[in-house]
């Protein structure tokens, strides 16, 4: 990889000498030499070549040999197949962006992804977002070198997310959009991710006819495979403790084979060798929950987009479990009360309003009102809280949480986990005892389900 982009430091002369070096050793490795060609995607070589399809997932999340030796062949094929993946994705297309150009830099972009040991769009926190799959841990080396100082790709990773998404944002910019989803063959070659999902939420006053029908489809898809995920985490996180009060259910999932065998021995009759059973246990499934209340306020001004989409969605799974009332507002410089859709994230999604300036304080109207029974509510705060009022918005949290009602500031709830918090409002949550939340969505989803199950 350094012997081809140190090749364009070089002479144009030069460039030819190196580029055919570098075909030597490619060949010499056993690579095809399309691997080599910057007009080739990753998918179309992986089409001529299946059996490499394999090399590329963990590709650069390889632990070193435990017994310290070196397969230089190895090492080389490796560092053919990463600069292939790399060079790709961060040499992106300038100028006006085709929609096959963006499909392609995507799917590129996937096996950069599937190179660190996620899954296609898991980092530029899209649709697969959220997995508990990670690339490896401390000192793991990207390549298997065996000498010097290996990377963390744990600490690598959650870094180089945010930049895939800041190069893919940048290319749905640059791409006709209005063009492209007013044409079915063209729009049906997008692929749903965050920032294609943005830039339809920003524009959708602008669309009508086919253009918006398509621009409805692709959202419709994201939110419904990032509520997949999401569920999945939900149903993953901890839950309430079992309700013995409540008899179990008499049936057969839920009999407790051990129990009624153990409790039923002093039936055992030796002549015959059989057990002869009086009762039947079951297991207790009922869990005891109390009727809560989730007040869920986002920030939607355009800093906080990827929480926007997140948080709408987590809440309407929350508010599917049994005794929980959640209600959703929204707020940039005005407020938007979205709980009577928050069951369905999409329709929700629709009605706000992505953009504009920040003033807590009128979403704080809204929120207080709510809050009937401290005790058994809970009020959850997303934002960067960049504030036109900060003094008097962070007086009513602070009375919020004395009045004995949970409150969780969030910078973020993203699938990279990075967020920007003003530390004006950082240091003061700190202080009075609810520090700010940020980092992988999971951390809120365990935080709620504690505490309303």
């Amino acid at each position: 990889m350094y012997w081809r982009l140190l090749s364009h430091l070089f002479d144009h002369e030069e460039q030819a000498t190196l580029e055919t070096a570098s075909l030597a050793v490619v060949e010499d490795v056993g690579l095809p030499s399309a691997l080599l060609d910057p007009k080739a995607s990753v998918d179309s070589v992986v089409q001529r070549h299946p059996d490499l399809a394999a090399e590329f997932d963990g590709l650069m999340a390889v632990e070193p040999d435990p017994d310290g030796t070196r397969d230089r062949a190895a090492e080389v094929r490796r560092a053919a197949l990463a600069s292939k993946v790399l060079l790709n994705v961060f040499a992106a297309a300038s100028g006006t962006v085709t929609a096959s150009q963006l499909a392609r830099w995507q799917s590129d972009a996937g096996w950069l992804e599937r190179a660190l040991g996620c899954r296609p769009g898991e980092l530029r926190g899209g649709r697969r977002a959220g997995g508990d799959s990670g690339a490896g841990g401390a000192g793991v080396s990207p390549f298997g070198t065996g000498g010097g100082t290996t990377p963390d790709l744990s600490r690598l990773i959650p870094e180089i997310g945010p930049e895939l998404g800041s190069i893919e944002a940048d290319l749905v910019k640059r791409m006709q959009l209005r063009e492209v989803l007013a044409d079915p063959k063209l729009a049906a070659q997008l692929t749903p991710s965050m920032s294609l999902i943005e830039q339809l939420l920003r524009d959708k006053d602008n669309l009508s006819g086919v253009a918006l029908a398509n621009a409805k489809s692709l959202i419709r898809r994201f939110v419904d495979e990032v509520a997949e995920v999401l569920r999945t985490q939900v149903e993953k996180a901890t839950v309430g403790a079992i309700d013995r009060s409540i008899p179990p259910k008499r049936v057969f999932r839920n009999l407790d084979l051990d129990r009624t065998i153990w409790k039923n021995l002093t039936n055992w009759d030796p002549e015959e060798e059989r057990l002869y059973v009086d009762r039947l246990y079951y297991r207790h499934t009922a869990r005891k929950t109390t009727p809560q209340r989730l007040i869920v306020v986002v920030d939607q001004s355009g800093s906080m987009v990827d929480s926007m989409v997140n948080c709408t969605i987590l809440a309407s799974i929350f508010a599917g479990l049994p005794k929980v009332d959640v209600h959703l507002i929204a707020y940039d410089t005005q407020a938007l009360d979205l709980t009577p859709w928050v069951h369905d994230p999409f329709e929700t999604l629709l009605r706000t309003n992505l953009g504009g300036g920040t003033d807590g304080t009128v979403a704080m109207t809204l929120a207080q009102p709510k809050i009937a029974e401290p005790r058994n509510t809970v009020v959850v705060w997303i934002s960067d809280f960049y504030e036109w009022r900060s003094e008097p918005l962070f007086e009513s949290m602070a009375a919020i949480h004395r009045s004995g009602a949970k409150f969780i500031p969030v910078g973020s709830v993203t699938s990279a986990g990075r967020a920007s918090v003003n530390p004006w409002f950082r240091d003061r949550f700190k202080d009075l005892g609810t520090p700010v939340l940020s980092g992988h969505i999971r951390k809120l989803v365990h935080e709620l389900k504690a505490f309303l199950t």
